[in-house]
């Protein structure tokens, strides 16, 4: 069984939030949800200042603090490495989004849309994937996955079968795919050298690696 994970390239990143509306178009999250999104920092000191655009999600940890706080049993980490969260067990107490680290879990309080009480006709479909009094977050688009892997498909390779935020990156500065495999793309990422977690302190082991932006460029990655 393959452990999905992704690896994210901050130096190729420009912060154009391709990932964030991909995102919300295909997983039609509601106002206030932002399952993938961007910050923007600066680094260093005048004359010497870096912009620094940080794409955050769900970082699928492989010792999810959510999990272990969870009381119903909603949230689970399944063997493909992917944290969900099942709305028919959420009991909406929101313990997860207070032990996330990475502030990558959403309350879904209302059924109000972009507009107000009135919906478009694409809130009106979407938003019934989700389950009002629950707690909502970044699957890595286990639909597209599993989809696409009925069809013999590819993760990470095929769009068909890879997360929106992955095929809609214009600088094509992420990754996708089973950290496990030594011969997939994120995997080389990973064990190049470079490659970094955000927040190793915490102890929960992300399956989301950030590529460093101020590093030297030797190879096409």
């Amino acid at each position: 069984m393959p452990r999905y994970g992704m690896v994210i390239d901050l130096l190729r990143c420009i912060g154009c939030y391709g990932c964030q509306t991909s995102c919300k178009a295909e997983n039609a999250t509601p106002p206030g949800v932002t399952w993938a999104r961007v910050e923007v920092t600066e680094m260093g000191k005048y004359p010497n200042v870096t912009r620094l655009n940080l794409p955050l999600i769900c970082m699928h940890c492989r010792e999810p603090e959510c999990e272990k706080v969870c009381p119903s049993g909603a949230t689970v980490k399944g063997i493909d490495g992917i944290v969900t969260v099942d709305d028919a067990k959420c009991i909406g107490c929101r313990y997860c989004m207070v032990a996330c680290p990475y502030g990558a879990r959403y309350f879904y309080e209302d059924g109000r849309g972009y507009f107000g009480d009135t919906l478009t006709p694409f809130e009106e479909v979407g938003y019934k994937r989700h389950k009002l009094g629950t707690v909502l977050k970044c699957d890595f688009c286990k639909h597209r996955i599993e989809d696409g892997l009925k069809k013999g498909l590819t993760v990470g390779v095929d769009r068909e079968a890879t997360p929106a935020c992955i095929i809609n990156c214009m600088c094509k500065a992420r990754w996708f795919g089973d950290l496990d495999d030594p011969e997939s793309e994120v995997s080389r990422l990973v064990t190049s050298g470079q490659a970094f977690q955000l927040n190793p302190e915490v102890g929960t082991d992300p399956q989301v690696y950030y590529l460093p932006a101020g590093r030297i460029v030797t190879e096409n990655v």
